[in-house]
């Protein structure tokens, strides 16, 4: 037990809490890109969520590599690691979130069930992007 209790305080730690910060602002950012697009702009699940993650990406390499993880290594190397792991939790979680919400939801408007999609592929994202960006992209 103690052993399970020191791993999981290696992962919330200083790095984990700054990685929340730059989440909630991205979070902030590319849910009204996302939902926007969805909603008021008339585009499809899969543009409306690739537009979010595509913009606020850029704007979270910056933050973590630098903010976040204080990374030194190359930013070529890094970049390449860090659009390897977004795209990856992206297919993985919106790949799952789509499927599983409308199981749960088959009997609701297509809408509902794309906007809780969107808001479950989110959930996803995060999780599986803070491991992914703290092993791979930035460790």
């Amino acid at each position: 037990m103690e052993k399970n209790k020191s791993s999981l305080s290696s992962l919330v730690d200083e790095k984990f809490w700054k990685f929340i910060l730059v989440g909630i602002v991205n979070t902030i950012v590319g849910t009204a890109i996302m939902f926007g697009l969805y909603n008021f702009a008339g585009f499809s699940y899969w543009i409306s969520s690739s537009a979010n993650y595509i913009l606020t990406s850029i704007l979270s390499y910056f933050l973590n590599k630098y903010f976040t993880f204080q990374h030194k290594e190359s930013s070529i190397k890094s970049a390449i690691r860090f659009t390897i792991n977004i795209a990856i939790c992206y297919l993985i979680a919106y790949g799952l979130a789509k499927p599983l919400t409308l199981q749960f939801l088959s009997n609701a408007d297509v809408a509902v069930q794309e906007n809780v999609a969107m808001f479950v592929g989110m959930v996803l994202f995060t999780a599986l992007n803070y491991l992914g960006q703290r092993f791979f992209a930035f460790k």
